[in-house]
């Protein structure tokens, strides 16, 4: 177990995956990088949320398909309590894990065949707030959400939300990063922060991966 470090800027991370090949091989690649450091590792969900409580992880790196307590059921724990981001990392672009995973409350994904420099800036996005998707599934994803979830009223907190924030939410729907919202919406990206935060506390949701899937429901509606 690696010693929490001092500098509050430093990007903490927990590694969870079952298989110790893939464990060690991000530990190697995220190690090295300036400003993270991995301080903790873990085979199944039952440790991953343990690692979480006890290390407390700015990023965890979730693999879905663990034994025993899976990565869904651990992201889901970790998520409401609120202890940690979660970043899933999977070899399938899109399957039915995934689509539990970010319905847990997951900030993304990413494929495990991802370039180490593609990881290394997911991490960090994740990090600072931004959903993360595989790019080349990112509309595809939220769409099939929006498409396969059950037709219902419009989603409590909705009318909640004042005009800016409705429109950071269509931005969320469009899978935009806070520094793209802010572009389109001429805003500082400080202040796209507090509305993202504002829109998910009012839609009871704990990702902006959710947030999306409201937004893209409405759109569709």
């Amino acid at each position: 177990m690696t010693a929490e470090p001092a500098d509050r800027s430093v990007i903490k991370i927990l590694i969870a995956d079952d298989h110790a090949a893939i464990r060690s091989g991000l530990r190697l690649i995220l190690g090295s990088v300036d400003g993270m450091v991995v301080v903790g590792e873990a085979a199944d969900g039952d440790v991953a949320v343990a690692q979480t409580k006890a290390l407390r992880p700015d990023v965890v790196l979730m693999d879905v398909r663990m034994p025993g307590v899976d990565g869904i059921a651990a992201t889901a724990q970790i998520t409401t309590a609120g202890l940690a981001k979660v970043l899933i990392l999977t070899t399938f672009e899109i399957d039915e894990y995934v689509f539990r995973a970010l319905r847990a409350g997951a900030s993304g994904f990413m494929l495990k065949s991802a370039s180490a420099d593609t990881l290394v800036d997911a991490v960090k996005s994740v990090a600072a707030g931004d959903g993360v998707l595989a790019p080349q599934v990112t509309r595809t994803l939220i769409d099939a959400f929006a498409s396969t979830a059950p037709d219902t009223a419009t989603p409590p907190g909705v009318a909640d939300l004042t005009e800016r924030e409705r429109e950071v939410l269509d931005c969320l729907g469009d899978g935009l990063s806070n520094t793209q919202i802010a572009s389109r919406l001429y805003i500082r990206e400080t202040t796209v922060k507090t509305h993202v935060s504002k829109v998910l506390t009012k839609l009871g949701v704990t990702s902006r991966v959710q947030a999306a899937i409201v937004a893209r429901g409405l759109a569709s509606s």
